[in-house]
């Protein structure tokens, strides 16, 4: 990832059409796959990204800089805040809550034996709660407790939904190795 100097984003910040082309231009794709792991849908991820760079152009006086990648992070940080805020709009995050659920891992030799590109999409085909909690939750680095407030569930919801994603992800991974071996 591109790393900017505080000047290249005061210029941003002033209005500098030629440095926020290149923020933009530089920042899409990665930011665009952020939104898509959310919301499943190329023209959603689309509009969530838009949203997203609207409020990052409006909001660049607010972002501290605090070094490199800070300015990354905090990007992806609005992307993902605008995936949710579609999300909540679209969907109905007060799931079923079990009281129990067994947390699953998933073994190591499982995920090493697939490509990165084949696991993505089958985190997308996840059910929305589940792969909106998995993605917070595993890739974003979010706490159940942070995760209950941004979806407005409880910490225990987020805790079942996780714990049903690694179950059903688990189940898609072994079903794929048994295919494999059979096609052998």
């Amino acid at each position: 990832m591109k790393h900017y100097s505080f000047e290249f984003i005061q210029e941003c910040e002033r209005g500098g059409k030629q440095a926020q082309k290149k923020l933009f231009e530089t920042l899409y794709a990665p930011m665009f796959r952020v939104c898509l792991r959310y919301v499943n849908q190329n023209a959603d991820a689309e509009d969530c990204l838009m949203r997203g760079f609207l409020k990052m152009f409006q909001n660049l006086s607010t972002f501290r800089f605090e070094g490199e990648h800070s300015l990354f992070v905090w990007v992806r940080r609005i992307m993902v805040n605008e995936a949710l805020m579609f999300l909540r709009k679209k969907h109905n995050f007060l799931i079923s809550i079990d009281s129990e659920v067994e947390d699953i891992a998933i073994p190591n030799e499982i995920i090493q034996q697939i490509e990165a590109e084949d696991l993505i999409r089958k985190i997308s085909s996840l059910p929305t709660g589940y792969r909106t909690v998995f993605n917070l939750y595993v890739i974003e680095g979010y706490l159940h407790q942070e995760i209950a407030e941004l979806l407005g569930i409880s910490e225990n919801t987020s805790r079942t939904q996780l714990s049903k994603a690694r179950i059903k992800l688990k189940k898609m991974l072994e079903e794929e190795k048994e295919v494999q071996n059979v096609s052998r």
